[in-house]
């Protein structure tokens, strides 16, 4: 392998679903490989035969793949085992580890252990600066449980060296498993990568997040909640790094041209579910309709539950829709709270609501009255903008709230809507006059 490239490493254990944190790490390991021209691996550590699962590599690469971070080698740990095993012996041989009796917490065979040459060790991280251990303290580790089940300390820097890697980039809780690793790699004859280690995610209530903080799930299900993946690679990017500017909005491509380690804080940066919607909006926005369409199909069944439903009005209220919503819960809540339903059905009127303030009954039925002339009359193009200028100089003589709100009640029943412009053209002239009369009638 070509010794001036760089090489970076993501290496999930497939024992549980892909998480939001595990989505970081990728993502700066990616940009870096990425920016450099160098190559981006990743590396499935399976060698916990309890607990690790097909399905959930599987879901790994799903989520990697939904995520357009794309990979040049793929390896998995438990097919290695042979690797592994020339490591082990080649540290026996040479002195540098021996078998031993277990230790209480471990099986009842001899375990393998390094021999701790008891030194300091120091490196200089690319994020927290120059760092030193004193390994006395460690002991003599353990490397492998039996010549067959190495650990993870000793089938990291194995892969590590073998594969080339350059650049460990991961999170901060690892670093005190660096100092095991470089007495290992030195023992093996490998050179040593540069680590960076990168700033912890933290929980909106303070602390590390967490797998029970509510605002984490496993990555594919914010596509079920309708986050884009360019949003969320975007914002995963802006959690302890940013560009050094007041920019915000940043593709996959500006992003592998911007991101540099040297501007990755020290600190934590919170995991903010709120920003996450807003990034996604500021996606949304750039839609166009038959786009923000079809990025509605996943809920079809759900806004076939709306009575009534059909496709003439939904066309025409996707603007609407477009308008108020960042993800797919925005959309739901719309559904469930029944914001949508009285463009497909005639809503209950409360008489008391139709009038505007104290304006009389008299009153209101007077502008209703006109309003419903303007429009039988009006036969040219039925669109908001030409709607408004029918009625608007009308409402400017008599009041704007005097007549524009009866007008919006009528159509939507209730409090707040869409103007009445917007509420005439998605109804049309025939459904928009049934429902001025129904308020007419009741007062």
């Amino acid at each position: 392998m070509n010794e001036n490239k760089i090489v970076t490493r993501m290496a999930p254990s497939p024992t549980g679903k892909f998480h939001i944190g595990s989505v970081r790490t990728t993502l700066f390991n990616y940009l870096f490989a990425r920016q450099h021209k160098g190559t981006f691996i990743i590396r499935s550590e399976d060698t916990d035969k309890e607990r690790s699962k097909q399905e959930y590599e599987d879901n790994m690469l799903d989520s990697l793949k939904w995520l357009g971070l794309d990979f040049d080698e793929f390896y998995r740990q438990s097919e290695r085992t042979a690797i592994y095993q020339k490591h082990i012996k080649q540290l026996i041989s040479s002195g540098h580890a021996y078998e031993a009796e277990p230790s209480k917490e471990d099986s009842q065979q001899a375990v393998i252990r390094f021999k701790n040459p008891n030194k300091k060790i120091s490196f200089k991280d690319l994020i927290l600066g120059d760092i030193e251990f004193d390994t006395t303290e460690l002991g003599d580790f353990v490397i492998a449980r039996t010549i067959n089940l190495p650990v993870y300390h000793l089938t990291v820097v194995v892969d590590d060296g073998l594969m080339g890697v350059t650049h460990i980039i991961r999170g901060q809780e690892h670093i005190n498993n660096t100092s095991r690793q470089i007495l290992i790699l030195e023992a093996l004859g490998f050179s040593r990568p540069q680590y960076a280690h990168i700033p912890l995610i933290m929980s909106p209530r303070g602390g590390k997040l967490s797998k029970r903080d509510p605002e984490v799930v496993p990555t594919l299900e914010y596509k079920d909640k309708g986050i884009l993946p360019e949003a969320l690679i975007n914002f995963m990017a802006f959690i302890g790094w940013n560009p050094g500017d007041e920019r915000e909005i940043l593709s996959k491509e500006e992003l592998i041209k911007e991101f540099d380690l040297n501007k990755v804080q020290k600190g934590g940066g919170v995991f903010n579910i709120e920003k996450l919607k807003w990034i996604n909006k500021q996606y949304l926005n750039r839609y166009s309709l038959d786009e923000f369409e079809n990025y509605l199909k996943p809920l079809e069944v759900e806004f076939q539950k709306i009575p009534n439903f059909n496709q003439e009005i939904f066309k025409k209220i996707i603007p609407i829709i477009k308008e108020r919503v960042d993800d797919f819960d925005g959309v739901r809540e719309m559904i469930e709270k029944n914001e949508l339903g009285y463009y497909f059905n005639s809503p209950e009127l409360n008489k008391e609501k139709i009038s505007w303030k104290e304006n009389p009954a008299e009153t209101t039925q007077k502008h209703l009255e006109k309003v419903s002339q303007l429009i039988e009359n009006y036969s040219a193009e039925w669109n908001n903008d030409a709607l408004k200028e029918l009625i608007f100089p009308y409402a400017e003589q008599e009041g704007k709230g005097d007549v524009l709100w009866p007008l919006r009640y009528a159509l939507s029943g209730q409090e707040k809507s869409p103007d009445p412009f917007t509420l005439l053209f998605v109804l049309g002239k025939k459904e928009s006059l049934s429902r001025i009369q129904k308020a007419r009638e009741l007062l």
